[in-house]
């Protein structure tokens, strides 16, 4: 990951980790080395490690290199108790640099979107931070309502 963990760097992260998933990888890894700072919409990584569970096999979900700022994050939404967090960066050294370079592949190819696509990864991905505690239910009944509402009003896309 390089750079800031928002929107439009989830929806590629997503794409390219699902896709993994779907191909049979049940090892996954994300470096978060040059990720200064991660937004809840960014948190793409509560789906992707459920879903690695939900596969009834063999798997693991590592989070590399977070920052003192990004652990916060994932542990007071608890996300730690779900994916591997690795602080120090000891683990996967060859498999970071092919994500990295795979993410970036990824990016590029995802770089426009139409609002209500963009509005409904925002929803899916707090939807999903919500479903984990109660906590995080309260955390965003907000957002959840209003992206709610925003997708309702503009309608069935032709």
């Amino acid at each position: 990951m390089d750079g800031k963990g928002t929107f439009p760097k989830q929806r590629a992260g997503k794409s390219a980790l699902l896709s993994m998933l779907a191909r049979g990888v049940r090892d996954l890894v994300v470096d978060l080395e040059r990720c200064p700072m991660m937004d809840s919409t960014f948190l793409v990584l509560t789906q992707v490690s459920l879903k690695v569970k939900q596969t009834g096999a063999e798997g693991t979900f590592s989070v590399l290199n977070a920052n003192q700022r990004n652990v916060q994050l994932l542990t007071s939404l608890g996300l730690n108790h779900i994916l591997e967090l690795d602080t120090e960066g000891k683990l996967w050294l060859a498999e970071r640099e092919q994500a990295g370079t795979a993410l970036k592949l990824c990016e590029e190819a995802e770089a426009s979107g139409c609002k209500e696509e963009q509005a409904q990864h925002i929803l899916d991905a707090h939807q999903t931070l919500s479903s984990l505690s109660t906590e995080n239910e309260c955390r965003f009944r907000d957002v959840i309502d209003f992206l709610e509402k925003e997708l309702v009003a503009a309608g069935p896309q032709s």
